[in-house]
């Protein structure tokens, strides 16, 4: 049985609930996504990043993560 949200096999999967219209199965399955990180791995990859701008991404990312927040 597949729990809300569950993914299996690389795909996410949901069940309609009683009178439960297409936009708001599309809507859930969307915030699944959001939720797994899919869209953000979708749009990064959907363009070639060289390994160097890949590396200096990260150690930005790291850098901010160090900073302390004021």
């Amino acid at each position: 049985m597949v729990e809300k949200g569950q993914r299996q096999g690389g795909m996410i999967k949901i069940k309609s609930r009683g009178n439960e219209s297409i936009h708001q199965m599309l809507r859930r399955f969307k915030k699944l996504c959001e939720k797994e990180g899919l869209t953000k791995d979708i749009k990064r990859n959907s363009y070639y990043e060289k390994p160097s701008e890949r590396r200096r991404r990260r150690q930005r990312k790291s850098f901010k993560r160090l900073l302390p927040m004021e």
